[in-house]
């Protein structure tokens, strides 16, 4: 089938590729001349535009939008609109908020056209493993778009879920889930590292690996960490958030599901990013003034 892609980057880009080695025809665009470039070498024919992106596909047009969840998503979405025609089935496989996608659904709804919000999972990985693809919106839309689905996934790794934002209020619990996983991995192999065993790190992963009840893919993704610098002497500790975990735990408290991993792994992603708290300073301040208890002064 014929997809348009409108984003080109880490996700956008590899999937394009899948999607041509899977014998589908892809016309793309994006804001670097490098990405529409390396579309071309792989097959795809790219456009300057997003004007130009929809002139080149037959109607009814199956078009993925993969740029940054927000402003971005939905400019794209707005100025899709006013170009496509009825029929037309725009895909959104960003991680935008469900509330987000169900608003546009209605809207492009009352324009004639269809919107599936997709949860996408499979990060740098997903052109040579597949996507796992949660798909929220009108069946028939679904219809339309599943042959390139197919395609990006791994075999059954593609599901019709619901109503407008099924895919992506999946997708958000999904996140949440991975942030406890990673933060429970993260706890401890620093347990591990402060023993007083020399363990190999990547060594054990490959061990848990073999038929532990822990083994799973972000297991073996530390693994390859670990070969490749044993004690992440390369890295600083910071870690981002890209709103999945912070909307789930603002749902689990309007539902009341108490979700204390989620929300105490999101609040250590913050603390990952202070070089020194104030809240530290405060503790430091009490101890001394209560205990006489020794602090560390600024600059030591």
């Amino acid at each position: 089938m014929h997809v348009g892609m409108v984003g080109l980057g880490k996700m956008g880009g590899n999937m394009a590729v899948r999607l041509l080695r899977g014998g589908h025809t892809v016309v793309g665009t994006a804001h670097h001349q490098d990405a529409l470039d390396a579309l071309a070498k792989a097959g795809g024919t790219p456009a300057r535009d997003l004007a130009a992106l929809v002139a080149a596909l037959p109607a009814p047009r199956t078009i993925w939008v993969m740029v940054p969840a927000g402003d971005a998503t939905e400019q794209v979405l707005t100025d899709l609109a006013k170009l496509c025609t009825k029929g037309d089935v725009l895909v959104d496989g960003g991680n935008s908020f469900y509330k987000d996608s169900v608003r546009r659904a209605q809207a492009l709804e009352a324009q004639g056209l269809s919107f599936l919000d997709c949860g996408t999972s499979g990060g740098v990985w997903g052109l040579t493993e597949g996507y796992c693809l949660m798909v929220g919106g009108p069946a028939d839309a679904f219809a339309q778009a599943r042959p390139a689905m197919e395609t990006l996934a791994p075999p059954d790794g593609v599901r019709h879920l619901g109503g407008p934002g099924a895919g992506h209020y999946a997708k958000m619990v999904h996140n949440a889930i991975e942030y406890g996983m990673m933060q429970a991995y993260a706890e401890g192999f620093e347990l591990l590292h402060a023993s007083d065993y020399d363990y190999d790190l990547g060594q054990l992963s490959e061990l848990w690996m073999r038929g532990s009840v822990v083994r799973s893919w972000l297991l073996e993704l530390a693994g390859r960490a670990f070969a490749k610098d044993p004690s992440l002497a390369g890295l600083k500790g910071v870690v981002q958030d890209s709103g999945e975990g912070r909307w789930t735990l603002a749902e689990s408290i309007d539902r009341a599901v108490p979700m204390p991993v989620l929300a105490l792994s999101l609040q250590m992603r913050f603390r990952s990013r202070q070089e020194d708290s104030f809240a530290g300073k405060v503790l430091a301040a009490l101890r001394n003034e209560f205990g006489g208890h020794a602090v560390t002064k600024a600059g030591s």
